[in-house]
C-alpha cells in the first residue's frame, strides 16, 4: 500500500493509486458515545470513524459503494458540556416501524439521561470511496460525484455529528490548521459489517490515539463479538 506525505498528512493511497477524498465537517455541539458507559452518554473527545461515513452517506451513497476512512483531523480544541435528555427506553423494531403496527409510547417509556457531549467540533474527513464487483462505473465517477455535491451543499439527509440533535455543516476543505490534541483515546469502533447473519453485525474495533490533532485509522481494524447477555459461566 503506498503512502504520501500531504501537508504534513500520512495518507494511504487506494488500491487505483489515487489519495483520499477530503470534506471538512463543523458543527455547534457532537455526542460521539462511548460504547462501554451504558448508562451516561459520554462522548469521544474526537469525530469516530463510523460518525464520519455517516455523514459521508448522507452527502451521497449508492447501494453499490462504501467509505473506508484514512484519517480525521481536529480542527478545534476538544471543549466539552454535560446535558439531560430525554430518551425512550423502548424502541420498536424497523420490521413493525415499517409497517406501523407499533406505537411506541415514549411518554410512559421516558428516561433522563446526562450526556457529556463536545461543543463547538470541526473535522476534516479524507476517505477512500471503494466499489463493490457489482458496481456500472469506475470508482473515480462515485468520488467526483461526491465532490460536486460537496461543492454544491447537496445532501440526501442533513449529517449529524454522534446524534440528530446536532446537525453538521460541511463543505469544501479550506486551510484551518490543526488543533493540538494529543490524546490516548483507547478502544473505538473501526467498522461494521453486515455480510453475515441477520441481525448480527461484525464489528471491528481498534486502538485510537490523537497525535498532532490527527487520528489515523488504520485499512482494518480487529473483530470482537459482542457480549452475549446472561448469566457468566
Amino acid at each position: 500500500m503506498t503512502r504520501d506525505v500531504v501537508n504534513g498528512l500520512t495518507l494511504r493511497r487506494s488500491a487505483e493509486g489515487d489519495l483520499p477524498v477530503v470534506v471538512q465537517v463543523s458543527g455547534e455541539a457532537a455526542l460521539f458515545s462511548r460504547p462501554e458507559l451504558k448508562v451516561e452518554r459520554v462522548s469521544y473527545p474526537v469525530m469516530t470513524p463510523s460518525a464520519a461515513v455517516g455523514v459521508l452517506e448522507s452527502i451521497f451513497w449508492k447501494p453499490e459503494m462504501r467509505y473506508r476512512i484514512v484519517a480525521i483531523e481536529v480542527l478545534k480544541p476538544v471543549k466539552q458540556f454535560s446535558v439531560r435528555r430525554n430518551e425512550t427506553s423502548d424502541v420498536a423494531p424497523l420490521s413493525e416501524a415499517i409497517k406501523g403496527t407499533r406505537r411506541v409510547d415514549t411518554a410512559a417509556h421516558r428516561d433522563q439521561r446526562n450526556a457529556v457531549c463536545l461543543r463547538d467540533v470541526a473535522y476534516r474527513i479524507h476517505a477512500h470511496v471503494e466499489v463493490a464487483g457489482h458496481a456500472d462505473k469506475p470508482v473515480a465517477a462515485y468520488r467526483d460525484q461526491l465532490r460536486r455535491r460537496v461543492r454544491k451543499g447537496a445532501c440526501f439527509q442533513r449529517p449529524y455529528l454522534g446524534t440528530r440533535e446536532f446537525s453538521a455543516e460541511f463543505g469544501w476543505p479550506d486551510d484551518t490548521p490543526r488543533a493540538d490534541v494529543n490524546e490516548e483515546i483507547g478502544i473505538m469502533l473501526h467498522s461494521i459489517h453486515r455480510d453475515g447473519k441477520p441481525g448480527q453485525p461484525r464489528m471491528e474495533w481498534f486502538a485510537a490515539r490523537v497525535v498532532a490533532g490527527v487520528l489515523y485509522v488504520p485499512e482494518c481494524g480487529i473483530e470482537l463479538a459482542l457480549p452475549v447477555e446472561g448469566p457468566v459461566t
